[in-house]
């Protein structure tokens, strides 16, 4: 299953056109994690999208609800669609395995794609993910419901995703700082994802004991 990992990124970049193409038809089941989402941002916060594709449907949805949006995707077709369709908006062709933008965010979300990394690339996230959350920052991502590795298909070629177990997503959550405030194991309302949504908890007012 690990070289089918180390094959995600080539198989989006060949299939990027189709994918983008069929993602635009496909209606907005996740607008409920979404509204929640921005109802914890100020108006005109910075989101960082990670895994954006071709920008169609949430870093559009963002856009259109105000927020400045970066985005990044290892796909350079990609970030050329979603250059091409926003100008207003910020494309990195970044992996966010090894994402380091100097910069912090209101809102960091990775739907439909931080749940393509393995194991042990799921577990160094949450260091990222800390990395670019400013103090109260909101976190929305997609897993698995439980630990395990799972081969889909794509226009018939295997596609790898993974998860980790409840537990330890808790886990590493809490040793980065962020507090769950929602969690929905295959939900219904959202295409059966499991869903996460945490906040980055403030720092304590008073300083360390002497």
């Amino acid at each position: 299953m690990t070289v089918l990992a180390d094959q995600i990124i080539e198989l989006y970049e060949r299939h990027a056109r189709h994918w983008d193409a069929a993602r635009r038809r496909e209606p907005l089941v996740e607008a409920i994690r979404l509204d929640r989402f921005c109802s914890f941002m100020p108006p005109a916060a910075c989101v960082l999208d990670l895994g954006c594709g071709g920008g169609v449907p949430i870093a559009k949805y963002f856009l259109e609800h105000g927020f400045n949006v970066t985005g990044i995707d290892t796909s350079e077709t990609m970030i050329s669609l979603c250059r091409d369709r926003f100008s207003q908006g910020q494309w990195l062709l970044e992996d966010m395995r090894t994402l380091s933008l100097g910069r912090t965010f209101g809102g960091l979300i990775a739907w439909d794609s931080f749940f393509h990394l393995k194991h042990e690339d799921q577990r160094r996230m949450f260091p990222v993910f800390r990395q670019h959350a400013a103090p109260g920052a909101s976190l929305l991502f997609t897993s698995g419901p439980e630990h395990g590795e799972v081969t889909g298909s794509y226009q018939g070629e295997p596609l790898y995703h993974a998860s980790l177990a409840e537990v330890e997503y808790r886990s590493l959550l809490s040793e980065n700082g962020f507090s769950v405030a929602a969690h929905a194991a295959r939900d219904a309302a959202c295409g059966q994802r499991t869903v996460w949504l945490a906040h980055l908890r403030a720092e304590p007012a008073c300083g360390p004991r002497i």
